[in-house]
């Protein structure tokens, strides 16, 4: 490979990070269509999703499921002192689902997803977070194995969920996933879509992010009447900015992408514009219910482009509550529940609700002990997954000790994870249809891990 071919491939993965960043320079339109477009198929019954939820900042897992039977409630509260939730409102969010004789109660404010769990649309992943391989607390005390870089630190653990390296890697397990299954994509280049800004979970050797923004698709400011409102500027524009034979490579790989950019922008736009509106209602105060609402608009566009897979990205902040625990994280967790409400709701409106399974994420969980008016950042944590191929009413995993001092506790309640990232990653995969070997390149350490815990996660 020569030198001028390193750095052209160097230039578009780099690059393609700021494709469609909302309205804001014309040079950051959409450099994430470098994609080659696939053959036109039919984005029809053989149609599947992946809608990652992420919850920016270190979800508080403790707060989210909570020890509800006598003895392990009392556990609970006596390591949580001021922050803990008291008992008697969380009965009407009780599981119905116990392990080994031990309940669980979803936190009140997600009350409205009760009847996605107990109707076996939902389950719960317990104690799951990033690991190199599977992990002992004694192992982890003596350093004995590898363990993730930087923990507790909220960029590096954020990209340690998202692609099981530090922050600054440039791949991430959506997108290389996504690699494996986009080539009977009509348009590869809306393989990954991202609603929430940059993040290296849908980033892969080929795919890469398109952005998009809650409203809907933004238009080239300079194209579209922006540009001194002179359509003669704006004719001038393309042409400097879409020009291919260019001497520098650099220049004329630039105008590719750019004309490539523009014109899926283009039929992205037309397809939305197509689509019937959605009859279910998100809550417009509600950041994750609109990008969700978008998510689920553009599923409903899917024949239209010829979309077969798709993995989206939407996110909420806010979740670093070292203070104000009780009060944030209510709302936060409030919002959480509404968003993905509606969001099963336009499923079943557009009749693909198995067709799409939508989970959480977050930075990490956080400390099981109280800092006296909030948690700090932990390790593992508690995680949703949602859909119509979701074999619920379940709790997958091992649920650790209510209180403190138990077999995973790493110190201040932090959690040693009991189930690898790795392996939620290859459950998905495999329901996307990516093959066991692609999904053991993508997802390293998987063969170590349990298989058999999420085997029965989703049906085919």
């Amino acid at each position: 490979m020569t030198s001028d071919s390193i750095s052209r491939r160097a230039f578009l993965q780099r690059g393609a990070a700021l494709s469609l960043a909302g309205t804001a320079a014309p040079f950051a339109l959409n450099l994430a269509t470098l994609a080659e477009a696939a053959a036109q198929t039919s984005g029809g019954a053989d149609y599947k999703a992946l809608v990652c939820v992420f919850l920016q900042g270190g979800n508080d897992h403790g707060n989210t499921l909570i020890p509800f039977d006598d003895g392990s409630y009392a556990g609970y509260a006596a390591a949580r002192g001021g922050v803990a939730l008291a008992r008697e409102g969380l009965a009407a969010t009780a599981l119905s689902t116990t392990l080994g004789g031990r309940q669980l109660a979803m936190a009140p404010s997600l009350a409205p997803l009760k009847p996605l769990y107990e109707s076996g649309r939902l389950a719960w992943l317990l104690n799951i977070g990033p690991l190199v391989q599977p992990t002992t607390l004694a192992q982890y005390q003596a350093r004995s194995v590898p363990l993730p870089a930087k923990l507790f630190s909220h960029n590096d653990q954020q990209s340690a969920w998202q692609s099981y390296g530090p922050e600054g890697t440039l791949a991430g397990w959506g997108g290389l996933s996504s690699d494996a299954v986009m080539s009977g994509n009509g348009r590869a280049s809306l393989t990954c879509i991202n609603t929430a800004g940059n993040a290296v979970y849908l980033s892969g050797r080929s795919a890469v992010p398109y952005m998009v923004n809650p409203a809907g698709v933004p238009s080239l400011y300079a194209l579209n009447g922006g540009l001194f409102g002179s359509a003669a500027c704006e004719a001038a524009f393309r042409q400097l900015v879409t020009q291919t034979s260019q001497a520098h490579v650099m220049a004329s790989e630039h105008a590719r992408v750019m004309a490539r950019a523009i014109e899926v922008n283009a039929q992205l736009q037309t397809a939305l514009a197509a689509t019937p509106a959605l009859a279910t209602a998100f809550d417009v105060a509600n950041p994750l219910a609109q990008q969700l609402r978008m998510v689920a608009q553009l599923i409903a566009a899917r024949s239209r482009l010829g979309m077969r897979r798709q993995v989206f990205f939407v996110s909420l902040s806010g979740f670093d509550l070292h203070d104000n625990l009780l009060s944030r994280h209510a709302l936060l967790l409030g919002q959480l529940a509404s968003a993905l409400v509606s969001f099963q709701g336009a499923l079943d409106e557009l009749n693909v609700a198995p067709n799409v399974t939508t989970f959480t994420a977050s930075d990490f969980g956080r400390t099981l002990s109280s800092n006296g008016d909030g948690s700090d950042h932990g390790w593992g944590g508690h995680h949703l997954v949602m859909g119509g191929a979701v074999r619920g009413a379940s709790l997958y995993g091992q649920l650790p000790s209510a209180g403190l001092g138990g077999e995973n506790d790493t110190g201040q309640g932090r959690l040693l994870p009991t189930m690898g990232v790795q392996q939620l990653a290859g459950a998905l995969g495999r329901w996307m249809g990516v093959s066991s070997t692609d999904l053991n390149t993508i997802n390293p350490g998987l063969g170590a891990f349990n298989a058999g815990t999420l085997s029965s996660l989703l049906t085919a």
